[in-house]
């Protein structure tokens, strides 16, 4: 018992000390080593080439050509950013990076753009339901 009560405490030392500082400018750190393995301008690019499928053909190119004019990629890849370090660990963070820029994590985002297409039509309808009942709710609670 005394020997796995010592493995136990070993393990749980070894966790600690392999953990990364949370500080700010590791977390910093391994946001940015995320959006070197996912870089924002190809995941909204890939967007919205399969969100212009859902529009006839010949208004598809002016789709993607007017939305990546009026897109601010910059201002999209600083707030995801500074979300992710105010959100994850600076240890999170690397877990995320690693993933990501791995084969595996790179065939994965490969295909989140097929999967917002696909989904994002019905986040919209059971938004725009919900929305709908909230605001009758709402409007009775006030009568």
């Amino acid at each position: 018992m005394k020997k796995f009560i010592l493995l136990i405490s070993l393990i749980f030392l070894a966790n600690q000390t392999l953990a990364m500082e949370n500080s700010l400018s590791n977390r910093e750190i391994q946001a940015e080593r995320y959006l070197e393995a996912t870089p924002p301008k190809m995941l909204f690019t890939d967007m919205a080439d399969k969100v212009a499928y859902n529009l006839p053909p010949e208004d598809r190119q002016t789709f993607k050509d007017l939305l990546t004019k009026h897109l601010d990629v910059n201002a999209l890849t600083y707030a995801i950013k500074t979300a992710m370090v105010n959100n994850f660990t600076a240890d999170e963070l690397s877990a995320l990076a690693d993933f990501y820029g791995s084969d595996v994590g790179k065939s994965a985002m490969s295909k989140f753009g097929n999967y917002m297409a696909e989904v994002m039509p019905s986040i919209e309808a059971e938004m725009t339901k919900a929305y709908a009942k909230v605001s009758r709710e709402m409007d009775e609670k006030k009568q």
